[in-house]
């Protein structure tokens, strides 16, 4: 039965994080404290040093060599479970998407900052290490194979573009420029081809302007460009406009564009926004500004019409310059001209089109006459390794990727021969990660103040959301831990830590690659406000 003294003791340890993502919430929304680039700022104090220390910290202070076997199977049990059977509905309904999407909603809570504090409330000291544990797990393992499954889904849509029907199937080599760091869309690129007396394709990935004559681009945009290191998913806000994606196909070459002012590309709206998405997961550079927001002043007509340099296989590898057609990929709002699981819910409110933040992406065109019905793909370990290498690429750009390789080495040589850390290192790293857990939270309210509506994707799906994050998880994570004998505290802690509100980095991710990005920051967002009386109705249901 629980105590008022421990409903009291998990309310101290809850109420001060909440109350730091509420004085950031009123300090954007209410007193107008920060600006937006103010907002970035601070962001990305968190994410480069905050949590990525914050997660060191926790990790290194681990023993690696008592992890709790039955309750890290219980977990990896749950998700495997989930990965199979949404996996399955996804073979057999083709909707590969939302498999990915289902998957990061029911199976990736925020563990770091919401559940260590809470569990170690409610549960004592020793479920710290249980939840270190599953964070290692979900830095290294399943945030990892998340990140392969987006860029899985951005070559398929690359080679759906470029290559249609059983063209793509005589691909046997990708070379990736190596200022290529992802394949999802953000960014302009470019894909040149050559074909051998074989009739082997050989496909270069590059940036659209990185191996283009600079002439192409100042004669038919008229501006200079100049370097800016803007990239991936770094600002959005309410001010952020849709992402427009446009396939420009001749041969083999492709470019995308892209809405958002932050990157440069197509900017519908001349407010700048400064809050950095990507942020929680890669490294970026200081946004700075760029010209080529002058693109802004191009219409679509003139893009279609601008010339393209590309390599074509019929001419023997010569490189010539050709007007190209256009594909389009669109981003639309969820419901809108779908079906499935965002029927109907479209925005209906009375915000501009301009104005929405997230969009879903739906293909209005992939080739001509139908070609992505009779799809055919490269060979197997063709398609691996362009995977493996972005995947790569984006995880040397994360800090957490650093942090919980360096906190996972330095406890296993720690406990293995009991070496302290030094005090001068240990509290150096202590001062840092004491502000963890309060600029996470801070950081959260800063997010929400930014947005539009907290939520973003229609009550509808919110509600089927909430229903899949706090029941659905929950249920499932509990009939592995019986399984495979979890039993008393641990069992309720398992239980617990299952319906922890959204994780941040799938949102992260789905923000970038354009994925029901609306459902994921309906998960963050609402999911924290919901959080809070949930578990505790957990707590005290399994306490009786």
């Amino acid at each position: 039965m629980i105590s008022a003294s421990d409903f009291y003791k998990v309310m101290c340890a809850m109420v001060p994080l909440y109350f730091a993502m509420l004085v950031a919430y009123g300090s954007v929304k209410w007193w107008k404290i920060f600006t937006p680039e103010q907002c970035a700022g601070i962001n990305r104090f968190v994410a480069v040093f905050a949590v990525p220390v914050l997660s060191f910290h926790f990790i290194s202070q681990n023993n690696p060599y008592e992890m709790d076997t039955k309750f890290i199977l219980a977990d990896t049990l749950s998700k495997m479970f989930v990965l199979v059977l949404l996996s399955i509905w996804a073979v057999c309904t083709g909707k590969f998407d939302w498999m990915i999407t289902l998957f990061s909603v029911s199976t990736l809570p925020n563990t770091l900052v919401m559940g260590i504090p809470l569990l170690k409330a409610m549960y004592g000291d020793f479920t710290q290490s249980l939840m270190v544990q599953l964070v290692v797990l979900q830095c290294i393992i399943w945030y990892t194979f998340l990140l392969f499954l987006f860029e899985y889904r951005g070559a398929t849509m690359l080679i759906r573009s470029q290559f249609p029907g059983s063209i793509a199937a005589s691909i046997t080599k990708f070379e990736i420029d190596n200022d290529v760091i992802s394949l999802d869309g953000r960014g302009p690129l470019c894909t040149e081809s050559e074909m051998d007396v074989n009739g082997r394709i050989h496909v270069r990935i590059r940036r659209s302007t990185s191996s283009a004559p600079e002439s192409v681009l100042s004669s038919s945009l008229g501006l200079t460009p100049r370097a800016s290191n803007l990239s991936n998913a770094e600002i959005f806000s309410v001010n952020t406009p849709a992402p427009l994606h446009e396939f420009h196909h001749a041969n083999g070459d492709i470019a995308f564009g892209h809405g958002d002012l932050g990157f440069g590309y197509h900017a519908t709206s001349p407010r700048l926004s400064g809050y950095a998405s990507s942020d929680a997961y890669s490294l970026q550079p200081t946004p700075r500004a760029s010209n080529f927001n002058e693109m802004d002043a191009v219409t679509a007509t003139a893009i279609v019409n601008t010339p393209m340099w590309i390599r074509s296989p019929a001419a023997a590898g010569k490189v010539h310059r050709q007007p190209s057609p256009t594909t389009k990929i669109v981003w639309d709002s969820p419901g809108k001209g779908q079906g499935g699981l965002g029927e109907g819910q479209g925005h209906k409110d009375a915000l501009g089109e301009n104005d929405l933040s997230f969009r879903d992406c739906s293909i209005v065109e992939v080739g001509p006459h139908g070609a992505a019905k009779d799809q055919e793909m490269p060979n197997a370990f063709v398609m691996l390794r362009l995977i493996l290498i972005m995947v790569g690429r984006k995880l040397l750009r994360n800090p957490n990727t650093y942090s919980s390789a360096l906190g996972l080495l330095w406890s296993l040589i720690s406990f293995k021969w009991n070496f302290g850390m030094p005090s001068l290192v240990k509290y150096s790293i202590k001062i840092i990660s004491d502000a963890g857990l309060g600029m996470a939270m801070f950081s959260l309210g800063l997010f929400m103040a930014l947005q539009p509506r907290i939520i973003a994707c229609g009550t509808k799906m919110a509600a089927v959301g909430m229903v899949i994050r706090f029941v659905c998880g929950p249920l499932i994570m509990s009939a592995a831990s019986i399984a495979v004998g979890l039993r008393g505290i641990r069992l309720h802690a398992a239980i617990v830590q299952a319906a922890l509100p959204q994780g941040i980095v799938p949102f992260v991710f789905a923000r970038e690659y354009g994925l029901h990005p609306d459902i994921l920051s309906t998960g963050v967002i609402f999911g924290m406000l919901v959080s809070l009386p949930v578990t505790l109705l957990y707590y005290i249901v399994l306490g009786l």
